[in-house]
C-alpha cells in the first residue's frame, strides 16, 4: 500500500511538474492529483518539495530511457531510423496532449539551474545517462564520434521539442528528426563514417 501512495505521488509530480513546471506546482496539488493524504508526502519526502522534484526527476528519466531503450529494439533501420522514431513519437504525444506534455526534465532543468544545485544536478544525471545510453547504442552499430553525436542529438531534441511546444507546431520536430537522423547515417560504418558532425 505504500509503495503504491510513493508511485502516485511521484507518477503526479511527474505529470504536473511536465505540464505546468516545478514553481508552478504546489504539494497540495500533487497530493490531490495522486489521491492520496496531505500526511504522506511529508512520510515518503521527509525534504519536502525539493526532495520530490529529485526523486521524480529519476523516476522520470528512468521511466523514459526504458522507452528510448524500447524505441531503439523496435527500430528496423538501425540507430538513425530510432532517433527518426524518438522525436516522431515525441511530436505525436505533444500534439495529442494539446501541447502540454513536454520533455519531463527539460521543464524542471530550465527552472532549477540556477535555484536548487541538488535538482539541477539531479537533471544532469538524468540528461548524462540518456547521452550515454545513446552513445553506446552508437558505438555498437559503428557509429562515431558515438559521445558527440549523442550529445547532438538530446540537444536537437531537447531544441526542437521546446520549439514545436511554444509554438504548437510539430514542423520543428519533424524537420529536426530528418536531419538529425541523415547526420547519424552519414557517420555509420555504411558511409564510411565522416569525419566532423
Amino acid at each position: 500500500m505504500g509503495s503504491d501512495t510513493r508511485a502516485r505521488l511521484l507518477e503526479a509530480a511527474a505529470r504536473l511538474f511536465r505540464e505546468q513546471g516545478y514553481a508552478a506546482t504546489g504539494l497540495k496539488q500533487v497530493t490531490a492529483e495522486a489521491e492520496a493524504p496531505w500526511g504522506s508526502l511529508y512520510h515518503f519526502f521527509p525534504g519536502g518539495k525539493e526532495q520530490l522534484g529529485i526523486e521524480t526527476v529519476g523516476h522520470s528519466g528512468a521511466r523514459y530511457l526504458r522507452l528510448f531503450e524500447l524505441v531503439y529494439e523496435r527500430a528496423e533501420g538501425g540507430a538513425d531510423e530510432a532517433v527518426r522514431d524518438m522525436f516522431r513519437l515525441s511530436a505525436e504525444a505533444l500534439e495529442t496532449s494539446g501541447w502540454a506534455d513536454g520533455c519531463p526534465i527539460a521543464t524542471v532543468a530550465l527552472e532549477a539551474a540556477t535555484t536548487s544545485e541538488p535538482l539541477r544536478h539531479a537533471c544532469a544525471d538524468v540528461f548524462a545517462g540518456w547521452r550515454a545510453a545513446t552513445a553506446r547504442r552508437f558505438a555498437s552499430e559503428g557509429i562515431e564520434p558515438a559521445d558527440d553525436l549523442a550529445t547532438y542529438v538530446f540537444a536537437a531534441f531537447e531544441g526542437a521539442l521546446i520549439l514545436s511546444r511554444t509554438g504548437h507546431d510539430t514542423a520543428p520536430l519533424r524537420v529536426t528528426a530528418g536531419i538529425v537522423a541523415e547526420t547519424i547515417r552519414r557517420h555509420g560504418p555504411r558511409s564510411g563514417n565522416a569525419s566532423g558532425v
